[in-house]
């Protein structure tokens, strides 16, 4: 049976800009990885159960705060892995200091016999919606795409810095 997440994005206006919530995974494995390794705060779901209820305790688990507002789906996506992602949107704010994850216990360094505690989320941070595309897995790209549409965001045009 295919794998399934439900997760969340989560948007906030700064004046006229658009800004995005994403994570960054915790544990060694991605501790010196930026670009291309964050996403949406996400997890898995069972058959049955209601992915955005799913979506709103995997926010919860990965953030430590229940999110609020007016959810919108913004539709399901395959992943290279083939786990398959269905995302909500909602305007809201979260206090990235404020920042609480849930642990999970890994063997580290490999084959030493020793058990270490590691955030599922190690960081949260804002993002205007270009740096957002640049951080962000690259099979979650679509849900910042939909997002802006669904609100009618037009980004600015790139400026070049003068020589």
């Amino acid at each position: 049976m295919k794998k399934k997440s439900a997760g969340i994005l989560m948007y906030k206006r700064s004046g006229p800009e658009v800004l995005l919530l994403l994570v960054h995974p915790g544990g060694p494995f991605w501790a010196k990885r930026d670009l291309g390794a964050w996403s949406i705060p996400k997890g898995e779901y069972e058959e049955g159960e209601d992915p955005l209820t799913a979506a709103k305790r995997e926010f919860c688990e990965e953030l430590g705060a229940e999110p609020g507002g007016q959810f919108w789906e913004l539709g399901a996506l395959l992943q290279p892995s083939k786990k398959e992602i269905v995302a909500w949107a909602v305007e809201a704010d979260f206090p990235v200091a404020e920042l609480k994850s849930n642990t999970f216990e890994l063997e580290w360094p490999p084959k030493s016999g020793r058990k270490r505690q590691f955030p599922e989320v190690d960081r949260a941070e804002w993002f205007n919606p270009a740096d957002a595309r640049r951080k962000i897995l690259a099979g979650q790209v679509e849900f910042i795409d939909r997002l802006l549409a669904r609100i009618g965001y037009a980004e600015p045009p790139h400026r070049c810095a003068k020589p």
